[in-house]
């Protein structure tokens, strides 16, 4: 068959979405969205794999398991920084912030009895599971760092599969998860046996995140896809032949199939009307802004070393945590003088609270909040040399109690009226760059069989 002719829309200036890096005259990298990629399961394999393709394998920073950003990650609980427990000792004795030993926790899941709802909350989740204090301090700082968002009212279903279904395979999470599913594994590559072999934590590139993106663009230009920036998409219709018209500001565009990496709110504003149905589910998918704040200190030294700390709600819900930038990628810090590179995240499900509106917030108050965030939690004194802020508005899709429903209702909407749409992006199924590579994989396979 002939090669499908492939035209990418993309409504601003840029390629990556956000995958965003600013690059300084010496060298320094400072990361706006994502700041590194988890290597592990069937999606960090297949990432690395097309890492390798991409021709990055020698810009690839690894954070190896014996780092201290793979060791040490923080909670910042009545004022005081704590390292999260590791190894076997931590959990016998307890370890502030906790007043009891971890494996209380643990007998805790062991004996209790598996859960029979479809869905539940994260928190209600691991309260029953693990109990009160690992749901108010761990699992709400954990949900405020990957999700920005509220453990009270996110999906474990949704936002934790693995931990939903180790406890429906084995009545005991920790059981379940132990024994594993037999996962397959990925498409190995060089890296990815790397990875193993040297329990990297994450990784990341060393022009930044943004590099990865670039590099797509690049490839796929040379492969002869069309891509084209400032294009935003107005309308969308069905035409009677059955092909979508795409109306942009210029002129209208036909297409057979239609793949939508819009987050869901998004595509609903341009869908016709006969797919209400499906845009009233869209719609149902709720998004969170986050403010990133990007900070580099001279002359300064950090009191611990690690990946960062989270803050639980309970201890000031506007600021979710910070990354310690310059200890997992040193080489990100450029050749000036010695300095220090840290991310503030503001927001989250706790924005509108704390900032109200985030297209009318001033970026000097977000600064303000970020370097008193910094010198309390970090007691860094100095102003820091150079500072960048960034608000994100919706920038990371909520699964709530039920998203797994509204996923199947839209999945069954497009069956049944047998549109040519592939719905991709973060909005669906899992939030991370690897699951977003994972989901657009997937929607190509059953597209091109």
């Amino acid at each position: 068959p002939c090669r499908p002719q492939v035209l990418l829309l993309e409504a601003s200036a840029r390629l990556g979405g956000w995958l965003q890096s600013t690059r300084t005259a010496d060298g320094a990298v400072f990361e706006h969205g994502p700041r590194g990629i988890r290597p592990g399961g069937v999606v960090g394999t297949d990432t690395l794999r097309m890492v390798s393709e991409l021709g990055l394998e020698s810009d690839v920073l690894p954070v190896p398991g014996d780092h201290p950003a793979s060791r040490n990650r923080f909670l910042y609980v009545g004022g005081a920084l704590h390292k999260l427990p590791s190894g076997l000792g931590a959990l016998l004795r307890p370890v502030p912030p906790f007043s009891r030993a971890l494996l209380w926790s643990g007998v805790r899941d062991l004996l209790a009895p598996a859960g029979t709802e479809p869905d539940e909350s994260v928190h209600a989740f691991v309260h029953r599971r693990f109990g009160q204090e690992v749901a108010d301090v761990a699992v709400d700082s954990l949900c405020r760092g990957v999700f920005a968002g509220d453990c009270r009212v996110l999906s474990i279903r949704s936002c934790f599969p693995a931990l939903f279904e180790a406890e429906r395979r084995r009545r005991s999470v920790l059981l379940g998860l132990a024994l594993g599913s037999g996962k397959e594994r990925g498409a190995e590559s060089g890296l990815s046996r790397r990875a193993r072999a040297e329990r990297w934590s994450q990784w990341s590139l060393r022009g930044g995140m943004e590099s990865l993106a670039e590099a797509l663009a690049a490839f796929l230009h040379l492969h002869g896809v069309e891509l084209r920036c400032h294009a935003p998409l107005r309308r969308l219709r069905r035409h009677p032949d059955g092909r979508w018209q795409l109306t942009l500001a210029d002129g209208t565009v036909m297409a057979d199939h239609l793949v939508s990496a819009l987050p869901a709110a998004a595509l609903a504003e341009v869908l016709p009307a006969e797919a209400e149905p499906l845009a009233q589910e869209l719609r149902r998918i709720p998004a969170v802004s986050v403010a990133v704040v990007n900070l580099q200190y001279e002359g300064v030294t950090l009191p611990v070393t690690g990946f960062g700390h989270l803050v639980p709600s309970s201890e000031d819900a506007s600021l979710l945590g910070i990354v310690y930038d310059s200890v997992a990628f040193p080489q990100h810090d450029g050749t000036g003088a010695a300095s220090v590179r840290l991310t503030v995240m503001l927001g989250g499900a706790w924005f509108g609270q704390s900032f109200g509106d985030p297209a009318a917030t001033s970026p000097s108050l977000l600064l303000r909040r970020a370097q008193a965030a910094v010198r309390e939690q970090l007691g860094l004194e100095p102003a820091p040399t150079r500072s960048i802020v960034r608000v994100h508005q919706a920038c990371i899709p909520q699964y709530t109690l039920g998203h797994w429903q509204r996923t199947e209702r839209i999945g069954r909407f497009l069956t049944e009226r047998q549109l040519p749409l592939s719905l991709i992006g973060a909005s669906y199924a899992g939030v991370s760059v690897n699951d977003c590579i994972a989901s657009a994989k997937a929607a190509v396979g059953r597209l091109m069989g």
